[in-house]
């Protein structure tokens, strides 16, 4: 068996080599903290308005943390730093701009998102069980929203409806392009514990995996559905390459076969619907009129792409759609246009130094593996969905790379530890002088 399968809290109890900073003793105030991190992700699943119950938990929650001691190391100032000069940049592109609009709002936003990041990271690794509770409050909450876009699509009760946008399901969510790709992550988590988890819940976690991929297919939205494919084959691959055991390997393989033959199943059966197979076949198109137009998705990437080699210092937040009619929906022509060459780079920065740290970790058994696959694979999906669609406001994404930096430090608290216990070793075995 993975090592990596034994339950997170059996290491929280153990010796303070596994938990940097402090130990995660089970008291009162340790409980409140994990609660208040799993409520957060949990909320997380509705974003209706603006702000969000979210942003509001989320930002009481980071100065509870703060007050009450919660410390910031080395590489989550790292992080925070970055996101402070992506930021910068988005600074210097506004004084570009005659009229700041509500340019303002939109950076301090950004700036708060970026930070969350922070608080997550920080979070994971002041105390490693937290990882668990914040993943049962994401699949909760992905539940629930996916259950309401899926009321909404059938028309289940009255007023169900406005959990749906242009006949697309979208939950608790503004738009059906954010709820498909929020649903990634709990669909990792949920196939993981179908795979490695305890047999007993194995009907309880597939009858909530079959809720969240049809609410997934019903927000119809081919971001969703390729980020999902795409972090499905990293997922599956990373399993298959870290597992030891040949027996479970086999099973692996066994369980990725059915696996495809019952979503195929399941799509079979979706589509017997008239109104979603209309649905399927307008959205299952790789090229949508919208974006092969004189001024389409397309086109304007390359537009952006010639205005920044024109607008070193960017255009202005919020300033590309304004001018165009359309947003840029590419991240990297975003980050270009709205915080110009310096929140570029940032931003490339804060992708590569996730990327390269995940990657690191992905073959490396430790308690907290399962949760940086799950995390990494759904940010790879995302990342390469961020060349179609704007991603910087998106606030699960953020949960991501701040899941990611947290194993990060947790794995370098970790060879700390053992460097000392190396050394301490050598010293003790050192022969003694007359």
């Amino acid at each position: 068996m993975n090592p990596a399968t034994a339950p997170v809290d059996a290491y929280v109890a153990s010796p303070a080599s596994w938990v940097p900073h402090s130990p995660a003793a089970f008291n009162t105030s340790n409980v409140f903290a994990r609660w208040s991190i799993g409520l957060t992700a949990f909320l997380g699943a509705f974003v209706i308005q603006e702000p969000a119950p979210y942003e509001i938990f989320l930002l009481a929650t980071m100065v509870l943390f703060l007050v009450f001691g919660m410390r910031l190391s080395k590489m989550a100032l790292t992080l925070g730093l970055l996101f402070v000069v992506f930021n910068l940049g988005g600074m210097v592109s506004m004084f570009t701009m005659a009229d700041f609009k509500e340019i303002p709002l939109y950076l301090a936003v950004s700036l708060f998102l970026g930070l969350s990041s922070v608080f997550w990271a920080a979070a994971i690794e002041s105390d490693m069980g937290r990882l668990r509770v914040l993943m049962r409050g994401y699949v909760v909450g992905a539940v629930i929203t996916s259950c309401l876009g899926i009321a909404g699509y059938f028309s289940a009760f009255p007023g169900s409806g406005m959990f749906t946008l242009y006949d697309r399901a979208m939950g608790a969510f503004q738009d059906p392009n954010v709820f498909g790709p929020f649903l990634i992550l709990p669909a990792l988590y949920l196939t993981y514990g179908l795979l490695y988890r305890n047999i007993g819940l194995a009907p309880v976690r597939l009858a909530l995996l079959a809720i969240i991929l049809l609410g997934l297919f019903l927000s119809f939205s081919r971001g969703a559905w390729g980020s999902m494919v795409i972090a499905g084959l990293c997922f599956y691959t990373m399993l298959l390459m870290t597992e030891q055991s040949q027996q479970i390997r086999a099973k692996l393989i066994l369980a990725g076969a059915i696996g495809l033959a019952t979503v195929i199943g399941m799509l079979i059966i979706a589509l017997q619907f008239d109104a979603v197979y209309d649905m399927f076949e307008q959205r299952a198109r790789v090229v949508q009129d919208y974006d092969g137009a004189e001024l389409g998705r397309f086109a304007r990437h390359a537009i952006g792409f010639q205005w920044a080699l024109e607008n070193p210092l960017g255009i202005g937040p919020l300033e590309f759609g304004l001018i165009l009619g359309e947003d840029t929906h590419n991240i990297w022509v975003k980050s270009l246009m709205a915080y110009g060459w310096l929140g570029f780079f940032a931003y490339v920065t804060i992708t590569v130094s996730t990327l390269v740290g995940g990657a690191r970790l992905v073959g490396r058994i430790r308690p907290w593996q399962p949760y940086l696959l799950c995390a990494y694979a759904t940010y790879i999906g995302h990342i390469l969905l961020g060349w179609v669609i704007d991603i910087d406001h998106w606030r699960h994404v953020y949960l991501l790379i701040g899941i990611i930096w947290g194993c990060m430090a947790l794995e370098s608290h970790h060879q700390s530890v053992r460097a000392r216990q190396f050394l301490n070793q050598h010293l003790e075995d050192r022969p003694q002088a007359a």
